[in-house]
């Protein structure tokens, strides 16, 4: 396991709507600068954008909306079953609901704070992404061992269907887009094990498969790299590493605890990793935990803004905490030249070249 560098916490009390300016360092690079109480229950999820920040509150069959500053933003937006999942893009917020009618995916407004649009989907929807322009919104199904992907063209308002394939006890655990929008990867765990699937999201056919192993809880695409986060009885939770030029597992974290979801910094600097009462963050460059952030409940989920300089953490009491983060490509790059030999070999070649005459 990796070591943990720095821990605190706030403490202070929080009302319903209130916040609370700490201005509390917790690492180098993250500084706790409010919290606010959303005050609806337990949050499910969150999800981050340039119009605001999206958490659902299950209990409350509800959505809350707030500015980018952490600041609520109007009433709770009511919508049609238990929000689920949640994904930000731009003005638009993409959730997934379940009532004991239909599964569905709605589309909300931010702008307008109304639901703009709405798109019934078959039970079992587990797992939801959405292309980086947001005209594809992909909500992956699980429903009697069969696993498969609906894609939602949300301009044309049509919608398809991405077949996986079938497998004993099968499940649909995470969606993840890359950031060029070809590939879409999907976690799928059954009882033979778990694998990451690609998909070409152009042809809509599976690309590869690449085994994992443990049950998978969420994944993270960096680069020409995936991150893996996985959770079993034997090892706790791990973060493997996928290089996709070989398909292959390149290394393997072990983390422990119980993690349920693993969120990639804009910079792909840092993997913040929720856990039981914690959230762990990573350094994708030593593959080692360097810090550690708590809040006054359990955390259940976290999100970054566009810009990678505010991280929203949300927990089990309803409370978001608003941290600010330093950008770290600065620090793992003077890292990365105090520990590479060929960039340690360079001042010392130097030394050794002749004077000028």
């Amino acid at each position: 396991m990796g070591s943990v560098m720095h821990e605190a916490s706030s403490g202070a009390p929080v009302a319903d709507g209130a916040l609370v300016d700490t201005a509390q360092a917790l690492t180098a690079d993250a500084i706790l600068e409010r919290r606010v109480a959303v005050g609806h229950g337990p949050i499910g999820d969150i999800a981050a954008g340039g119009a605001g920040v999206v958490v659902t509150n299950p209990t409350a069959e509800s959505v809350s909306v707030l500015d980018a500053a952490g600041r609520m933003s109007g009433m709770p937006l009511v919508l049609a079953g238990e929000p689920v999942s949640v994904v930000v893009t731009d003005d638009r917020a993409y959730v997934t609901t379940a009532s004991v009618t239909q599964d569905t995916l709605s589309v909300v407004d931010l702008d307008a704070g109304t639901v703009a649009a709405t798109f019934p989907l078959a039970f079992g929807v587990s797992a939801l992404a959405a292309s980086p322009d947001g005209k594809r919104v992909y909500a992956g199904r699980t429903a009697n061992g069969h696993v498969d992907i609906t894609v939602i063209d949300t301009a044309a308002e049509r919608a398809g269907t991405i077949d996986i394939g079938n497998g004993p006890a099968a499940g649909l655990d995470a969606l993840c887009e890359d950031p060029t929008g070809k590939r879409l990867y999907a976690a799928v765990t059954d009882d033979n094990g778990s694998q990451v699937v690609a998909v070409d999201t152009e042809t809509c056919r599976v690309h590869r498969v690449i085994p994992v192993g443990s049950p998978i809880r969420d994944i993270a695409v960096a680069g020409g790299t995936v991150y893996v986060l996985t959770s079993d009885r034997a090892v706790g939770g791990a973060v493997h590493v996928i290089e996709l030029s070989t398909s292959r597992v390149t290394n393997t974290i072990e983390l422990g605890g119980a993690p349920t979801q693993l969120v990639m910094s804009p910079d792909h600097a840092r993997a913040y990793i929720v856990d039981y009462d914690r959230v762990a963050v990573l350094c994708t460059l030593s593959l080692e935990v360097v810090a550690s952030l708590s809040v006054d409940a359990r955390p259940s989920c976290v999100a970054f803004d566009d810009d990678g300089s505010h991280l929203y953490v949300a927990d089990y009491s309803g409370v978001v905490s608003v941290f600010t983060v330093e950008s770290t490509i600065e620090k793992l790059y003077s890292e990365f030249l105090a520990t590479d030999p060929i960039a340690l070999s360079v001042p010392r070649a130097r030394e050794l070249q002749p004077a000028a005459v």
